[in-house]
């Protein structure tokens, strides 16, 4: 597997947890960002958006614009960030504290495995093969798919707890600012990642899901569990 970088998105309200600073709370007593970050510590490079804070040595930071715009304002401001030649980047909510290196470098295997059957989603939600096999027709030659993220046991996908390639992700957000009249905030991450062909990976590793996301105080008290 080549290099990648790491974008990890850290803003939110926090409604459920009061409104305080959700990727800061401490969980098996490190804060969650600092616990993404480390499970990305192979990264080229890692960039936080979200609200000014302290990150580690190395860590870059910027700030979506409008602030409080959302998720997909979010990730063009951390795309921007990134060099120009980087080709794959791992999109990651900073509230993910059971997230490892070892969950990281399986989406990277199943995004570079060159037999990956990809699922695209259309503008609706269906779902269509993106492998003409699959659908009973020739089979053709595999072609690289845009991006690998985690599906959970009711086979919802965890997009943000996957692996994307840059010049996919890019496209599909000029693609969606030309539909909005340039503007990016409160745009839906499925609306961006629509019609992307999409590598929908079960976990089969030991310990508990990567994706498991920390919205309140007892899934924090949950996850705590989990790392003792």
């Amino acid at each position: 597997m080549g290099g990648y970088a790491a974008v990890v998105l850290a803003g939110g309200a926090a409604r459920r947890m009061g409104g305080r600073d959700k990727p800061a709370v401490p969980v098996g007593g490190q804060p969650m960002r600092d616990r993404v970050l480390t499970a990305v510590a192979a990264a080229d490079t890692r960039v936080v958006v979200g609200p000014a804070g302290p990150t580690p040595a190395g860590v870059r930071s910027t700030r979506e614009d409008p602030p409080g715009g959302g998720p997909v304002a979010a990730l063009a401001a951390g795309l921007a960030l990134l060099d120009p030649a980087t080709t794959v980047v791992a999109v990651l909510a900073a509230d993910l504290p059971l997230l490892t290196r070892h969950a990281v470098d399986d989406l990277l295997h199943h995004l570079e495995a060159p037999s990956a059957v990809a699922a695209r989603r259309d503008g609706h939600g269906s779902e269509v093969s993106a492998n003409r096999h699959a659908r009973g027709g020739p089979p053709e030659a595999p072609k690289p798919v845009d991006g690998a993220c985690y599906v959970d046991a009711a086979g919802r996908r965890q997009s943000l707890c996957g692996v994307w390639r840059v010049p996919a992700l890019r496209a599909a957000l000029d693609r969606l600012a030309a539909e909005r009249d340039g503007n990016l905030a409160g745009a839906s991450l499925r609306a961006l990642l629509a019609g992307l062909a999409v590598v929908e990976v079960r976990w089969l590793g030991d310990g508990p899901p990567p994706w498991f996301d920390c919205d309140t105080d007892n899934d924090v008290r949950r996850a705590e569990e989990w790392l003792r």
